[in-house]
């Protein structure tokens, strides 16, 4: 019932951001708005009740912008899921790879040296080429004796992160002064820019990546068990830890390249399905994919609503409302189903 019920969420929250925002729109002219682009014909699109500027700012700016939140929220929570399962580290989670420090190098890049220094490369383009690269990086030193180790795959993307991070910030730092906002949104995180077009490649990613995951859950529950166990059981552990550490990564990369950096979500998220349903994955996952949605459209609206006119970045207050939830679900009994408390 909590996955129909997460559904039925999101459509609500899709509603109230539309109604959210400078330009006065009540949450039946958003709905109405909605309705008449999903089914045209509809009267009130026609009869004057709605004004151009209230069907522009509805369809045409918050929508997309809540449906890229949606996107972003559930493809960083599946790749949080899938790599805990694939390094059996309930810690783990998809900036931990490098792949976010590899976006935000690319994108610096793009900011502070302008398009030529990566290829006429565009801004999303640039940092979409940075997490690939960096996913290659990680591949590479993760691999001993051709087999992917767990341990290495976790110290290889820290160490590749941090030196990442570190080329980051020397570029912010020595860029003009113009640039500097421009680079920490991007590295904070936002959605603000959204439009149709930015859904397409994280959309396609997310369903690609969300069908394999459900096709191979019971493969995902065995590997909980050990390498040893999920080989007995038929499992090809090496075949699909590779495939999950690409498919982590494509998650990651088509996220940050059009939303920046926005850290915790694959975390909490599917730490709070476990407690929630267990840690089946054919329950967990769903759940994990809606949640992740949930809360970054709710965070997603907080951030341009708490600090008006202001926007606060997303990676803030991911954090600032993430923590304290993750840290009251760890109170309760269902937390060492987690694998939060033992």
């Amino acid at each position: 019932m909590l996955a129909p019920a997460l559904g039925l969420a999101i459509l609500g929250l899709l509603v109230v951001s539309g109604s959210t925002g400078p330009l006065q729109t009540s949450l039946v002219e958003s709905l109405q708005i909605i309705g008449g682009h999903l089914m045209p014909g509809m009267p009130w699109m026609t009869d004057g009740s709605l004004s151009v500027s209230q069907d522009q700012a509805v369809w045409s700016f918050r929508i997309p912008r809540a449906l890229l939140a949606g996107i972003a929220g559930a493809s960083l929570a599946l790749a949080g899921a899938l790599l805990q399962a694939n390094v059996r580290n309930p810690l783990a989670e998809p900036y931990i790879l490098g792949v976010s420090a590899g976006a935000g190098v690319g994108a610096v890049l793009a900011i502070v040296a302008g398009s030529t220094a990566v290829g006429g490369l565009g801004l999303n383009a640039s940092a979409f080429g940075g997490a690939a690269a960096a996913t290659a990086l990680v591949y590479l030193l993760a691999k001993q004796d051709g087999v992917i180790a767990p341990s290495r795959l976790i110290l290889a993307g820290v160490a590749l992160g941090s030196l990442l991070a570190a080329i980051t910030n020397f570029l912010t730092i020595t860029t003009d002064a113009q640039n500097v906002y421009s680079v920490l949104f991007f590295l904070l995180g936002s959605v603000s820019a959204a439009g149709y077009p930015q859904l397409l490649l994280p959309g396609v990613a997310l369903a690609a990546v969300g069908t394999f995951a459900m096709f191979r859950s019971r493969a995902l529950n065995a590997f909980l068990a050990g390498d040893e166990t999920a080989t007995a059981l038929g499992v090809n552990v090496e075949s699909l830890r590779r495939t999950l550490l690409l498919a982590t990564a494509l998650l990651t990369a088509t996220t940050v390249a059009v939303c920046g950096g926005i850290g915790f979500v694959g975390l909490v998220v599917p730490h709070a399905a476990r407690i929630l349903v267990g840690s089946d994955h054919r329950r967990m996952l769903p759940v994990t994919i809606l949640g992740g949605a949930f809360f970054l459209m709710l965070t997603d609206l907080l951030a341009r609503t708490v600090a008006q006119p202001a926007e606060i970045p997303l990676g803030i207050l991911t954090a600032t409302v993430g923590a304290p939830f993750f840290l009251w679900l760890m109170r309760g009994n269902g937390a060492v189903r987690g694998g939060i408390k033992r």
